[in-house]
């Protein structure tokens, strides 16, 4: 299976890391990246080729990967050569299906993906979503390729990618505030800067582990170390009070919402 991508930046990189960890022949891949820079950091590190437009590595390939930025991407695919035969995968956060089949000539052979930023360290987990043209092995293929970096699930209604962003597109940098939070709050309670930050951070990464193992849901596990008349259970009345799941689901929403405004921005025209 020969793939290019479309677009050599964070994403593309972690994507093509993974692959070649998985076995892909370095070979098989190929990159049309527009910066320099960027072209030489991928022959560096992850030696496959990287050329500044398509070429005939692009025409081979049976599978092409948009990677670029979604604002980007509708100029990037002008003037593409034809991608007929091909099983296009698009990592353009935002960008529906419709405007994607459009952009490329009325192609449909599209699978949409929604990764997220834990994939640069092969922690990650991507959502997908195929037009119904997609064949049972070229979501086979897909699921390969997300795979690399993470684990994948599949959605049956495209909208329903607006609220995967929303909790795991977005989900990164939430959980990154709660570390930033809990850390300055350890601090204020005059722990010293690095234990606060080493304690939050490992607290995070340790519970998550522990609710990813056990065969217990986060609430059982939250009941378990929340003794009557305890620490914890102080603390979370505070939450309770401060109706912080209420403004949870708001922030979801607001984000969910977003993504729906933004696929319709990407795609006029």
């Amino acid at each position: 299976m020969n793939i290019a991508f479309l677009g050599g930046g964070n994403m593309a990189a972690a994507l093509i890391g993974g692959l070649l960890r998985k076995g892909q022949e370095r070979g098989s891949i190929s990159v049309i990246e527009v910066s320099t820079e960027a072209r030489k950091r991928l022959a560096a590190e992850l030696a496959v080729s990287a050329s500044a437009a398509p070429d005939a590595l692009t025409d081979a390939a049976d599978v092409l990967v948009l990677a670029t930025k979604p604002q980007d991407l509708r100029s990037a695919l002008a003037g593409f050569p034809g991608v007929d035969g091909k099983l296009v995968i698009s990592i353009a956060a935002g960008v529906r299906l419709a405007a994607l089949s459009r952009w490329l000539g009325g192609h449909r052979k599209i699978v949409r993906c929604m990764p997220n930023t834990p994939a640069l360290i092969g922690a990650g987990i991507s959502a997908l979503h195929a037009m119904p043209e997609v064949s049972t092995k070229e979501r086979e293929t897909a699921q390969s390729i997300l795979g690399a970096v993470g684990e994948v699930v599949w959605v049956d209604d495209e909208r329903l990618l607006d609220p995967v962003t929303a909790v795991s597109g977005s989900g990164p940098a939430y959980v990154f505030w709660f570390i930033e939070q809990l850390a300055a709050s350890g601090e204020k309670l005059g722990l010293p800067r690095e234990v606060s930050q080493k304690l939050a951070l490992q607290t995070v990464l340790g519970a998550a582990k522990l609710a990813a193992q056990s065969d217990r849901s986060p609430a059982q596990l939250r009941t378990q170390v929340t003794s009557k008349g305890g620490t914890t259970e102080a603390a979370l009345r505070i939450f309770e009070r401060e109706k912080l799941a209420e403004g949870m689901a708001k922030a979801l929403e607001a984000a969910s919402r977003r993504g729906g405004e933004l696929g319709d921005e990407l795609g006029g025209g």
